[in-house]
């Protein structure tokens, strides 16, 4: 990628910072933060044509705000974040967009790798492989390969996903798993759904960011999602800065969460 590696601001992944000091250092941010962060990234085309740029230059801008985003989470230690980076409903944009996103994610798979390990990144894609290219799905899955060995921040990469795909997909998994006897229908709850889910294994996020002003949710993580706190900021997501981010931090933690009862739980817990 042709972006730079870091920007004015950022503080380098070599800084571990324990709670106290993400409580009470430069930022201010309050405690606690999220855990787990998923972000719509929206508005790459709109941000290009404002610009009068083609709507592609908007997608290569947009690569640098995943960079500083995941650089200042893992630099947090948030547990995971999620980014939605191809819907299973955007297939039906011009095949030449289509390409050159494909293209975009492989140069980021091979590219962002040595960054991802000096990150002590792990890396997921959720999503169906059907419609990806081979050679960008090998480079998806040596960069999940190399970063296996990681113990900080999972960084889920939602590729050809749609959340109601997502549950079509476990209720036919499970549906094959009554057919086999390994299940009964009596055994189907809600954990059990979420064990067939593509997250199966990871916590709900706490926090969903939106960028460029929409007020929708565009099938994205519909099970996961049902006690996230939203965050919708104006800016399109190649102009998102760690501003912004620390920004929705600093909402999140002075929202109250009840899940539905009367007593308040603090948020990120």
């Amino acid at each position: 990628m042709t972006e730079p590696q870091s920007q004015p601001g950022v503080t380098t992944p070599a800084t571990k910072p324990t709670a106290e000091t993400v409580a009470h250092g430069e930022e201010g941010l309050p405690l606690p933060l999220p855990r787990h962060v998923a972000i719509i990234m929206d508005g790459n085309g709109r941000w290009a044509q404002r610009l009068g740029l083609p709507r592609i230059e908007g997608h290569r801008r947009g690569v640098a705000s995943v960079r500083r985003t995941v650089e200042e989470c893992a630099r947090l230690q948030l547990e995971q974040l999620t980014l939605y980076c191809l819907s299973s409903e955007n297939w039906k944009r011009p095949q030449l967009e289509l390409d050159f996103l494909m293209h975009l994610l492989e140069q980021y798979m091979i590219e962002e790798r040595a960054l991802l390990m000096e990150q002590n990144v792990r890396v997921r894609v959720i999503g169906r492989r059907e419609g990806i290219p081979e050679n960008v799905r090998a480079e998806m899955d040596r960069t999940i390969a190399h970063c296996a060995g990681n113990s900080g921040l999972l960084l889920s990469l939602a590729i050809n996903y749609g959340g109601r795909g997502e549950i079509v997909d476990a209720i036919r998994e499970i549906a094959r798993d009554v057919q086999r006897e390994k299940l009964s229908a009596d055994d189907v709850n809600e954990q059990l759904v979420s064990q067939y889910l593509y997250t199966a294994g990871s916590a709900d996020p706490d926090l969903l960011i939106r960028t460029a002003g929409e007020l929708r949710i565009s099938n994205f993580l519909l099970w996961q999602i049902s006690y996230s706190e939203l965050w919708v900021t104006e800016r399109c997501w190649p102009d998102f800065e760690i501003s912004d981010l620390h920004q929705a931090f600093t909402d999140f933690g002075q929202r109250v969460r009840r899940y539905g009862g009367l007593e308040a739980t603090s948020s990120g817990a």
